[in-house]
């Protein structure tokens, strides 16, 4: 029986366009591991399932019921799901014990007693029976994380719904998490998790979705996807590609938020203020031409990757509008136009442009 469908779902923030007719089946019992790049949507995609964001249409049936549909008892829905998250989000002010029993108690209606009793047998298979009566702040990341699971579990979810439950833990603690998970997935629990833990999505899932370019990109079992991808961005990701993304639909852009993202990108890679400043001053010296060149309609959209596996660095540029290469622009021969072209031609070790249905396609190595 399929517990979840998904038909044509769709969400946009303002011109951001995050998931655009988005189809997903998941049947009772089945570990769906969700993987790719940041920003591509995985997270998204969970928080509509619980209305945590509204789509822009579409339609959400969770166990018969259609969250998405007007008048529907939303409340009612959510209960037959469980969200962990990658920040606990514990209750601070409430010591272990009441933060399992608060919902159950006033939500379920079930007395005080019963929930206890039922919090310490939770507590027991996630082996923190100790930790009944320790606030938050006294817990490590692990045992935060595990406790939030075993919130969830005090309402009988039918789904569990993790979004990175291990992202914000110390390397010793992702351990202890995943141990719980896979207990449940012994238990035939349905689960979605979005995670970058490929190994572990590659014990444990039943079917592997990859996202990218709005929506699921290519989905398949663990061997399928990560043994024998089929398509070109999830072979680059399972190759360890690591992705940044930016996308400009306005003149008035964010430079600053393009230019931070770009550095903490490389920081998180341990890539170097020098190859950092590279790609940021290419990056700038790329998008105001092409802006000018294609200023009735601004669809610009600067990915990087990075390679783990030969340390390579790629930046891509995509545009809209008419055929246009910054490399080999015609200018008025103003010192300002041919420096940004100087700039850029010395900052690349090689490119190509390519040009389809109306898109500018450059692949810069750096």
């Amino acid at each position: 029986m399929s517990l979840i469908e998904i038909k044509g779902l769709c969400k946009s923030f303002g011109s951001l366009e995050v998931l655009k007719d988005v189809n997903l089946t998941v049947e009772e019992g089945e570990v769906i591991a969700i993987i790719g790049g940041s920003g591509c949507g995985k997270s998204v995609s969970l928080r509509c399932m619980e209305l945590l964001e509204t789509p822009d249409a579409g339609q959400i049936i969770i166990d018969g019921m259609e969250i998405t549909a007007k008048g529907a008892d939303i409340d009612k829905i959510r209960c037959s799901m469980g969200m962990v998250y990658q920040n606990f989000n514990l209750f601070t002010h409430m010591n272990v014990m009441d933060n399992l029993c608060l919902a159950p108690v006033r939500l379920r209606k079930m007395n005080r007693e019963d929930a206890e009793k039922k919090a310490r047998d939770l507590l027991n298979q996630v082996g923190l029976s100790e930790k009944e009566n320790a606030m938050p702040a006294n817990l490590s990341g692990g045992q935060k994380q595990r406790i939030a699971i075993a919130r969830c579990l005090m309402m009988d979810p039918k789904i569990m719904l993790f979004d990175e439950p291990t992202s914000a833990l110390d390397p010793t603690m992702v351990g202890e998490v995943l141990a719980t998970m896979r207990g449940l997935a012994k238990k035939e629990m349905t689960m979605l998790i979005v995670t970058h833990e490929m190994n572990f999505a590659k014990e444990i899932a039943d079917r592997v979705l990859f996202f990218a370019d709005k929506g699921i990109y290519e989905q398949g079992t663990p061997q399928e996807i990560f043994e024998n991808p089929q398509k070109e961005r999830t072979i680059s990701f399972i190759k360890k590609l690591k992705f940044f993304n930016y996308h400009i639909t306005d003149r008035n852009f964010d430079l600053m938020a393009i230019q931070g993202g770009i550095y903490d990108f490389m920081n998180r890679y341990g890539l170097g203020h020098k190859t950092a400043n590279r790609l940021q001053l290419c990056t700038e010296e790329l998008i105001y031409p092409i802006m000018e060149q294609n200023a009735d309609h601004i669809d610009i959209e600067i990915s990087i990757e990075y390679s783990e596996a030969d340390k390579s660095i790629l930046l891509i540029c995509t545009s809209v509008g008419a055929s246009f290469n910054p490399f080999e622009s015609e200018t008025d021969d103003s010192i300002e136009d041919n420096l940004s072209i100087t700039i850029l031609k010395n900052m690349t070790k090689h490119y190509t442009h390519s040009y389809k249905d109306g898109k500018n396609i450059l692949h810069i190595e750096i």
